[in-house]
């Protein structure tokens, strides 16, 4: 089955400032089954237990909260982290557009989305969660909703909701504060089941920006919470692989019943590769306030790998600010510039302790008229 459209390429119509951020997840739910993988009303009390963490998923009467309804929390994720990227002060409380929200997180803007919108909103003010998950430096064992209250501040008059508030739960509100969060790939929203974006976050956590990851197959099925039999569940892994759907990362099935994720990309490795000066990224997030500059960065030197390792450039630091002056295009790294003549003959210039000389406050003024790469 193939994937769902990307139904809104171009962000040139977003008004929030957060729709340019990368969606952001909490790395206990990522880790830990704590949503439904079913499509329809589930009403299970859903038990966990591994490595000493313990979990209790209790339903309300309209089921559990499902990894859909957790598109929801991702936004207030992501709308909460670039602004302390920016350096705002924040709030468990959001105001929340409810057109944005679909928008971002690529669902239908249709009536049917809207009402599908509010029944998500009271499984996760329904379901409660007792566990003793640890985020940051605190294990705290307490019982709570994933979001405490909701409500819709304004309806259109259609009756479509417009603006609504949401506040969070004490506990992810902490997660974020202790940022426990990890940056996803736009694309996982375009993910049509459940257990693809399970796999998908298990992945992200785990395997990360490591070259690759294994895990048993029994193992991957406890901490998917898939309640599907063990031949069941390594069919629909089998399906996986061949579809091959996976942002950032591909399946492979190898002897013994171990599942290898390997990322797709090739990974740099600390110390390898083109570094950027503090003051540079300083000056990234005075240009683009609330952008995950420590990601663009991993996109700038990812460029470097596409582009064949070159030894060195002139001016390194060009195709980053024409990134940061994109606007946040998916295209926005485009072109490594040519080697410098006298690091030709010097291979390991890019790999050197020492980071590559820029000058920010130069490449700034370029930056307010769209950049050329070269």
């Amino acid at each position: 089955m193939a994937l769902l459209p990307d139904r809104y390429p171009t962000a040139d119509f977003f008004i929030c400032d957060i729709l340019d951020a990368l969606p952001k997840d909490d790395m206990a739910s990522m880790e830990h089954p704590v949503f439904s993988l079913a499509t329809k009303p589930d009403l299970r009390v859903l038990t966990y237990a591994h490595n000493g963490v313990g979990i209790t998923v209790t339903p309300s009467v309209r089921g559990l909260a499902t990894l859909f309804d957790k598109d929801i929390l991702i936004y207030c994720i992501s709308q909460l982290m670039a602004a302390l990227n920016a350096g705002r002060a924040i709030s468990r409380t959001l105001h929340l557009t409810a057109h944005d929200l679909l928008v971002a997180t690529n669902r239908e803007t249709s009536d049917d989305g809207y009402q599908r919108l509010r029944d998500a909103f009271e499984r996760l003010s329904g379901t409660r969660i007792t566990t003793n998950i640890s985020t940051g430096p605190t294990e705290i064992t307490s019982g709570f909703g994933r979001i405490e209250s909701w409500q819709i501040v304004r309806r259109s008059r259609g009756g479509r909701m417009v603006s609504v508030m949401v506040t969070l739960s004490d506990w992810l509100y902490q997660a974020v504060l202790s940022k426990s969060v990890l940056t996803l790939s736009r694309d996982c929203f375009r993910l049509r089941k459940p257990l693809e974006r399970r796999i998908y976050e298990l992945a992200r956590k785990h395997c990360g920006r490591q070259p690759e990851w294994r895990v048993s197959v029994a193992t991957l099925c406890k901490k998917s919470g898939s309640a599907s039999p063990l031949r069941v569940f390594r069919k629909m892994l089998r399906d996986m692989i061949e579809t091959d759907h996976l942002p950032d990362y591909s399946l492979t099935e190898e002897p013994g019943d171990i599942l290898c994720v390997t990322r797709r990309a090739v990974v740099v490795l600390p110390g390898e590769g083109p570094l950027l000066r503090e003051a540079t990224l300083t000056a990234a997030r005075a240009l683009r306030p609330g952008w995950d500059v420590y990601a663009l960065q991993a996109e700038w030197q990812g460029l470097w790998v596409r582009s064949g390792r070159p030894p060195g450039c002139a001016r390194p630091t060009r195709p980053f600010w024409a990134g940061c002056a994109s606007g946040g295009r998916d295209d926005r790294f485009q072109r490594w510039p040519r080697p410098a003549k006298r690091a030709i003959a010097r291979q390991n210039d890019l790999s050197a302790q020492k980071p590559v000389n820029c000058d920010p406050a130069g490449h700034l003024q370029r930056c307010a008229q769209p950049a050329r790469t070269a």
